[in-house]
């Protein structure tokens, strides 16, 4: 995951590795740094607040987090929320009110003027709303230009043009963090480590899921039993764990079928349609009988007569004029009859079409399909699980009950076929194939329907690998404990650490597993009196330790590179005054391909890779002396 930086927006994406801070157990580590532990146990170096608004869950964890690491919070919380009582608990300073004001805000301690600081340092909105959420930002943007702001959006596209509103922000987008952890689950078997590094989103894993041309070799787990990390060369490509910017297109023959209009039109004609047809056409036959024998009328226009009068498309009076009495009462009788069949098949047909929505009618699913992943709730999670699934060419049938969700939007795109109806309906789950399926993520909002869903599931297919989105922890852990329903997870455990290193803008670290090792993948920036800087690009790489995967210039940097160039070219004034602002524009951009030869220069910004140990040696040689001593 890609550090914020001062001036731009970062949105953060979800990884299937776990946070480097507590690393697989199958490497030995070395013990925390004292710095480290010193700065865990103190807090903030310059002892300001954190203003945190919101009032749901993830206020609760969020809160958690940031005291649990020596913040100061002060929290701004609807009075009604029934998480109140306990955020004042953990320690913070609440003030209870239903609508943020800028004059609250003040209260709160963003205050800056006449050059002077606020005393809150940072504020973090998770409000539900998106529009209340920029409302704020922008209010408190105008009230201190150099406050850090922290934004939970759930509309992705708003959070990545938010940064032209706000200039300095961090968007948080619980989605894109929660619903990989959530295909970790349901793929049991899955390798794939995504992750944003050095300005692109890249994937992870083995060689062959990974789309050509690959960045990287990462380790090669052919060679020996303990896979080799980070090596120079590898005899079998195809086994290699590497790093790339996507995964291999699948030709996917086993996809769940979508019903399409044919099925929809089944669904329409149902039962009742059928009796009722059967009903009219057993009149319309008895009918034509009647009239060819009695009326003496030969038999096409006897059925033509017969189906008029049965259907109430008219019937010529004449025809039975010099019929007996019984014979007009009969016809009489018989359009009465079609009458009112009519009456009842139209009643039918319309109460069809109501019940059978457009997504329902061309989006069911048509056949009975095996070994496929079944996802009840497609809100702004479950829509970005679809994606990621399709991405890796997995057989998934989508169940929703709202047809207007933003997953069902999605899953029509992706000709995903999409069950509507409540997911803890057996009937509904049925429908969706769960009986046959691979794993089922029950990831509605609600806990009580996704436990519902999860033991349905598991009456109908014990084998079935199941995920539950909870949202009370002492809840997930009794039901994981006692009724053994598969995994559970929650959005905002999975959002309130990535909140609380953009507040401290602590350094992200990703892991990537390989075999019994793991490697880390993050972004280190060289810092002024260290001892990398002066150094060459290449003397920082170290066989099986660490590898530089691409490299940034900061601005000061980048000036100084276009000095020099004027300096060298002192005869040419007019390319001179070009060469500043050519550089200053490719400072933003990193280079996937930096020589060896490049000397490091203060500020400047590197993506690595690299084990524990050969990662701390670089921190050694990144931060200012005085401080690692």
């Amino acid at each position: 995951m890609r550090r914020p930086r001062w001036g731009k927006s970062v949105t953060f994406f979800g990884t299937s590795g776990g946070s480097t801070e507590s690393p697989p157990d199958s490497e030995e580590l070395p013990a925390p740094t004292v710095e480290a532990v010193a700065q865990a146990a103190i807090g903030p170096l310059d002892g300001r607040s954190v203003v945190v608004c919101g009032s749901d869950r993830t206020m609760l964890r969020v809160v958690t987090e940031l005291v649990s690491s020596g913040e100061r919070v002060t929290a701004i919380v609807n009075p009604a929320s029934r998480h109140y009582d306990r955020i004042s608990e953990l320690g913070a300073q609440v003030m209870g009110v239903r609508v943020v004001s800028e004059g609250l805000l003040r209260r709160a301690g963003i205050d800056a003027n006449d050059g002077n600081s606020s005393t809150a340092r940072a504020l973090v909105l998770l409000d539900t709303d998106d529009v209340h959420n920029v409302h704020t930002a922008l209010t408190a943007r105008e009230m201190d230009p150099e406050l850090r702001i922290i934004v939970q959006m759930i509309n992705p596209r708003l959070g990545k043009q938010l940064h032209s509103l706000l200039g300095d922000c961090v968007v948080i987008s619980g989605p894109s963090l929660a619903a990989p952890a959530f295909v970790s689950d349901a793929l049991e078997d899955d390798e794939l480590t995504w992750l944003e590094i050095g300005g692109r989103r890249l994937v992870a894993g083995q060689a062959d899921l990974i789309r050509a041309p690959h960045l990287t070799v990462l380790a090669d787990t052919t060679s020996s039993a303990t896979p080799e990390l980070l090596p120079l060369s590898t005899s079998d490509p195809e086994g290699d764990i590497v790093l790339g910017t996507g995964v291999r297109s699948v030709w996917r023959t086993k996809d769940v079928r979508r019903a399409g209009w044919l099925m929809g039109v089944r669904d329409i004609f149902d039962r009742r349609v059928r009796r009722i047809a059967a009903v009219m056409a057993i009149l319309v036959l008895g009918g034509t009988v009647l009239t060819h024998f009695i009326a003496r009328v030969e038999w096409l226009r006897a059925l033509y007569l017969a189906a008029g009068a049965v259907t109430s498309a008219g019937i010529e009076d004449n025809t039975f004029s010099d019929a007996a009495p019984w014979a007009k009462v009969a016809a009489v009788l018989v359009q009465l009859t079609g009458i009112l069949l009519m009456a009842l098949l139209t009643a039918v047909i319309v109460d069809s079409l109501i019940g059978a929505r457009l997504s329902r009618v061309i989006g069911g699913v048509r056949g009975r399909p095996r070994n496929h992943v079944v996802v009840c709730g497609l809100g702004t999670v479950g829509a970005r699980v679809l994606e990621i699934l399709a991405e890796r060419g997995v057989a998934v049938v989508g169940v929703e009950q709202d047809d207007d969700a933003p997953g069902v939007q999605t899953a029509h795109r992706l000709r995903i076929p999409v069950v509507i109806g409540d997911s803890s309906n057996e009937e509904t789950l049925r429908s969706a194939g769960v009986q046959r399926c691979q794993s089922v993520l029950a990831i509605t909002d609600g806990d009580i329907t996704n436990l519902e869903s999860a033991m349905v599931v598991r009456d109908l297919n014990p084998d079935a690998r199941i995920t539950m989105r909870m949202f009370d922890h002492d809840l997930a852990q009794r039901v994981e404990r006692q009724l053994g329903l598969g995994h559970s997870r929650s959005v905002s455990m999975l959002v309130a650490p990535a909140i609380a290193a953009a507040v401290a803008n602590r350094r992200s670290q990703v892991t990537v597993p390989a075999g019994r090792r793991v490697l880390l993948l993050t972004e280190v920036t060289v810092e002024p009196g260290s001892v990398a800087v002066g150094l060459r690009l290449g003397e920082l790489d170290e066989a099986g330790g660490l590898r530089v995967l691409a490299r940034q210039d900061t601005g000061s940097s980048a000036r100084q590179d276009a000095g020099s160039s004027a300096r060298q070219d002192a005869g040419a004034p007019a390319r001179k005054n070009a060469a500043a602002p050519a550089r200053e524009d490719a400072a933003a951009t990193w280079d996937w391909k930096p020589a060896n030869e490049r000397v490091l220069r203060p500020g400047d910004r590197i993506a690595v890779a690299g084990t524990r140990s050969g990662l701390a040696r670089l921190l050694l040689a990144t931060r200012p002396q005085h401080r690692s001593a």
